[in-house]
């Protein structure tokens, strides 16, 4: 199981790139393995300000849809839109092509709460 060590990552089963105040957000290989084949990623939330936890999208796998938490409070400022085309690209490289969201934060403090890559690792048993 892949599960970069640069990365932050939630108890909801998304990673975290930090870059400065902007943080680019994807669901992490567990998650996608869990899903199954995607077939859509619907976010309608750029350019909306959003709590920590709120619903900033949902992705659709062929048996079930699930819902993507922000993992810390900002504005959304960017879709992935080559995933409206390639939705799969989130199964085949979900740290890479297949990141979903960036978010400029509001209070880059909330990142202290997120989950390092052992931590991570303990979570899901890996």
């Amino acid at each position: 199981m892949n599960i970069p060590a640069e990365l932050k990552y939630t108890k909801d089963h998304e990673w975290i790139k930090i870059d400065g105040d902007v943080i680019t957000v994807g669901i992490t290989e567990f998650a996608q393995g869990e899903l199954g084949d995607i077939v859509y990623v619907e976010v309608e939330t750029v350019d909306e300000t959003l709590d920590a936890e709120e619903i900033f999208g949902t992705v659709e796998a062929v048996k079930t849809v699930s819902d993507l938490f922000l993992p810390v409070s900002g504005e959304v400022i960017e879709f992935n839109e080559a995933l409206e085309d390639a939705p799969e690209t989130v199964n085949s490289d979900p740290y890479g092509d297949g990141w979903m969201i960036k978010v400029k934060c509001s209070d880059v403090s909330e990142l202290e709460g997120l989950l390092s890559a052992d931590d991570y690792k303990a979570l899901i048993g890996a």
